[in-house]
């Protein structure tokens, strides 16, 4: 029995699927979950001792690469200095401040633990300022795993939705209406009556695979929600920093109402955040009556990782270049394997994100992603493990580019592509 599945037996013993995450269990690609026991730049290494490329790049979080010296110095700086005091802090105020001059529509931000706490917080801090109740969020789109979020879509363009997973109560999202990705008639119908108090939506599509917005769709999105006195939030909690140093909005030119930041934001540690503008954050407590609190937000750590993270995007002025360069190489060679050998797919990017869809060759919406080829991911994900590359184990997951990928550019086209290879003999 290798290390990692020995691992993996205590961990079913003691966690739900042995994993703190679900898709870490590789229930989708079959076989043991990859146990990690140490990384460093573009490199992840195995309790087994296998050291693999990692596309993974902690779902995203990453954007320099594993163990990124500067980052890790400033965590031990603040660790050594204390991990939590439950006060304010200088680097607090500084990291916010460097969170508002970047970020487009952020005229006043809050820290909190996790993407889910975000909009869960944003979510109740909308439904306040409008006082309306209804709530639209798109067919494949992640928020996390609060209650309003958790809510299969039905067939039609718009329509009230019914509890995606046990213990969520119907009443709970009732008033969560569904759409289609990229579908503005849908949203359009949605919002008529009225009532809506917000459209969440990411930017980018990432927990569905990689899927861009249409041309028009999120500058109508805003255009509808302003027609409409609805809400619009952002969830970069994925693109926010990865695709431009003021994220998806400065990529695409529109500006959410709120937005909600995590992973990049907090440089690999677990913190996120939102903010928007002043007249609706200044409805959160305690300078308004939206209750919102936590033990552990802004804590010195993640601060300290923040801070140095966004400070060098704000500084490297070729860092998002760099990224699209060494995404656009592996789209290019991967568009060009998928031809070579006949196989239906496409590859789908936006700057540092990308994913493999095998069987759709385009994907728009949650409708298209779903009938991608999946015992045929499972086969290429397995083959890409084989040759030492470690992509996310779902067909419906983003590819994470990092600057230190750049150094492993052969490495991973010869890898990806014989992977293919394998995966269609």
């Amino acid at each position: 029995m290798s290390d990692s599945a020995a691992w993996f037996e205590r961990a079913t013993a003691v966690m739900p699927g042995g994993v703190n995450s679900p898709v870490r269990a590789f229930k989708a690609v079959g076989g043991i979950p990859v146990f990690a026991k140490s990384a460093k730049g573009a490199h992840l290494t195995t309790e087994d001792g296998v050291e693999l490329l990692d596309l993974v790049a902690s779902w995203g979080a990453l954007l320099f690469g594993h163990a990124d010296p500067e980052v890790v110095a400033a965590i031990a700086g603040a660790a050594a200095a204390g991990t939590s005091f439950g006060m304010p802090t200088a680097a607090e105020v500084e990291l916010a401040e460097l969170v508002v001059s970047m970020v487009p529509g952020v005229e006043v931000v809050r820290m909190v633990n996790s993407g889910t706490e975000a909009t869960a917080s944003a979510i109740r801090l909308a439904r306040a300022a409008t006082g309306r109740k209804v709530l639209v969020k798109f067919e494949g789109c992640y928020h996390g795993h609060a209650d309003p979020f958790l809510v299969k879509a039905g067939s039609g363009a718009a329509t009230f939705g019914e509890p995606d997973s046990p213990g969520v109560p119907a009443a709970t999202v009732a008033d969560t209406r569904v759409v289609g990705f990229n579908d503005l008639a849908g949203v359009e119908a949605a919002l008529a009556p009225g009532d809506v108090a917000a459209v969440i939506v990411e930017p980018v599509a990432g927990n569905m695979g990689v899927v861009p917005p249409e041309d028009g769709f999120l500058v109508g999105l805003r255009r509808l929600c302003d027609r409409h006195g609805t809400l619009l939030v952002l969830d970069e909690v994925m693109t926010g920093f990865r695709l431009a140093p003021g994220g998806a909005q400065e990529l695409y030119g529109v500006t959410g109402d709120l937005v909600c930041l995590g992973k990049v934001v907090a440089g690999g540690t677990p913190a996120a955040a939102y903010g928007g503008r002043a007249d609706l954050m200044r409805m959160i407590a305690p300078d308004g009556p939206v209750y919102q609190a936590g033990t552990l937000a802004g804590n010195p750590i993640v601060t300290a990782a923040g801070l140095v993270t966004l400070r060098r995007i704000a500084a490297d002025g070729g860092l998002h270049a760099r990224l699209d360069a060494t995404g656009a190489h592996l789209q290019h060679a991967l568009e060009g394997a998928l031809a070579r050998l006949g196989v239906p797919g496409c590859v789908q990017r936006v700057g540092a994100m990308m994913t493999l869809f095998l069987g759709p060759t385009r994907v728009r919406s949650w409708a298209e992603a779903s009938t991608v080829d999946r015992d045929a991911f499972g086969r290429f994900f397995r083959a890409a493990l084989e040759r030492g590359i470690l992509l996310p184990p779902s067909p419906f997951e983003a590819w994470f580019i990092m600057d230190a990928h750049a150094d492993h550019l052969d490495d991973l086209v010869t890898g990806l592509v014989g992977a293919l290879e394998d995966a269609h003999r």
